[in-house]
């Protein structure tokens, strides 16, 4: 394997997870990104112009794709529309992404023969009791709950059924909630980050109790990076770091380590639809794979990101605005 195609690349896990591959590899890098709201050029500035190329482009143009796909060894699909609040306000893009941008590509994938990676993630099998021991494992059954989820559901079961109908060579990786560098301020931790850098009280809804199964970036690039060099065909893998966290904690964790009193929060109205817990078992890809998460502890990992949007306001502050003006817009 000599050149990859990231979809999603200017986004958040996939500009992470193409830092990561340039660090570690010699690989070739071709970033597929349409650079919407969540995408940003400027996630990818400074690397290596002989091993990294950028294309704006949509992955639901198929002559486009068809193209990228054709002069590449494999394809890493990151590209998705992501959160749960803009799919309850407009379900449609969710489906023209997660959907139909995926049909575009593995179709092109099965033409072209070529080596295709799957990024999902853990929302598709619904939400966990917080008192269940129970955790996520590959044979959960899916209980998808929002637009977004019920996408993301929709096309894990197109790559199978690719798998089983037409022998694409596809694997599956189904994450917890990923945190970390060059995230956009809409998603809970940056925005409870810049919130306090800002001299504003973080907001949680309900009675912040919901619990996420949290993962560094970095864990989660290493672990795709291991299932596309060894990962069996036709496999699905959790993904996850042993990180549970309530986000009541998340945020008083935040206000500690930023100096604030660890109470200075509101509560507001409670979102429909809120999943209580995620939680994964990573057993299997531990197991098969020899990966093990770098930042095993959490609270190491999340002063790594309070650090990160401390020194980076230059790529953060220009989103802000926006999205804070979006969210008064909703209620939120």
């Amino acid at each position: 394997m000599q050149r990859i195609l990231v979809t999603g690349g200017a986004g958040f896990i996939g500009c992470n997870f193409i830092h990561y591959i340039m660090e570690h590899t010699g690989l070739h890098v071709t970033a597929l990104d349409k650079l919407t709201y969540a995408g940003n050029i400027e996630s990818l500035a400074g690397l290596p112009p002989e091993r990294f190329e950028f294309v704006q482009g949509d992955i639901c143009d198929a002559p486009l794709v068809d193209r990228m796909t054709a002069g590449v060894d494999a394809v890493v699909h990151f590209a998705a529309e992501s959160h749960n609040d803009n799919s309850l306000q407009d379900p449609r893009p969710f489906v023209d992404t997660n959907l139909v941008g995926t049909f575009t590509l593995i179709e092109a994938a099965r033409k072209h023969s070529t080596r295709f990676h799957h990024i999902s993630t853990d929302e598709v099998y619904g939400d966990l009791a917080l008192e269940d021991p129970q955790r996520f494992t590959e044979s959960s059954v899916y209980r998808p709950t929002s637009p977004y989820s019920a996408t993301k559901a929709g096309s894990d079961m197109l790559v199978r059924a690719w798998v089983r109908s037409f022998g694409l060579q596809a694997t599956i990786s189904n994450c917890s909630n990923n945190y970390g560098p060059y995230q956009h301020v809409e998603k809970f931790i940056p925005r409870q980050i810049t919130n306090i850098l800002d001299g504003n009280r973080p907001r949680l809804y309900g009675n912040g109790h919901n619990v996420r199964d949290w993962i560094h970036v970095e864990d989660h690039s290493s672990a795709v990076a291991a299932i596309l060099e060894r990962g069996r065909i036709g496999e699905t893998y959790l993904i996850g770091a042993d990180g549970e966290q309530s986000n009541r904690v998340v945020v008083e964790k935040l206000l500690r380590q930023m100096g604030q009193s660890p109470e200075a929060y509101d509560l507001v109205t409670d979102r429909p639809g809120h999943d209580l817990r995620y939680a994964i078992d990573s057993s299997k890809l531990r197991k098969e794979l020899g990966w093990v998460p770098r930042f095993a502890d959490f609270d190491a990992g999340l002063a790594d990101t309070v650090r990160w949007y401390q020194d980076n306001e230059a790529w953060w502050r220009p989103q802000k605005a926006a999205t804070e003006t979006k969210y008064a817009g909703q209620g939120h």
